[in-house]
C-alpha cells in the first residue's frame, strides 16, 4: 500500500477516497480511530489515504487535478466575497 494523501480530519480523508474511487482507483482510509488519541487535544497527522502500489501514479494524477480544482473554487469564492455577493 502506498500513501497518497495525509488528511487533516476524517471528512477530508473520505473526500479524497471517494474522488479516487470515482476514477476506478481502490483507496483505503487508515488511522481514523487514532483521532483524539491525545486526550482532549486533537491529534493530527494520523489519517492517511492509501492505494495499492500499482495505482499510485494514477492516484497522484487524480489528486493533482483535484487540488487544482479546489484552488480554483477557493479563488472564485474569495472573489464573490470581495464583491459582496452571496454564493
Amino acid at each position: 500500500m502506498y500513501r497518497v494523501y495525509q488528511a487533516i480530519n476524517p471528512i477530508d480523508a473520505h473526500l479524497v477516497k471517494h474522488a479516487l474511487e470515482a476514477e476506478g482507483i481502490p483507496a483505503f482510509v487508515l488511522g481514523e480511530a487514532l483521532m483524539g488519541g491525545a486526550g482532549e487535544l486533537l491529534a493530527g497527522g494520523f489519517i492517511e489515504v492509501r492505494v495499492p502500489e500499482a495505482f499510485a501514479e494514477a492516484a497522484a494524477l487524480v489528486l493533482a487535478e483535484w487540488e487544482i480544482k479546489e484552488e480554483a473554487l477557493a479563488q472564485v469564492e474569495e472573489a464573490i466575497a470581495q464583491e459582496g455577493l452571496s454564493a
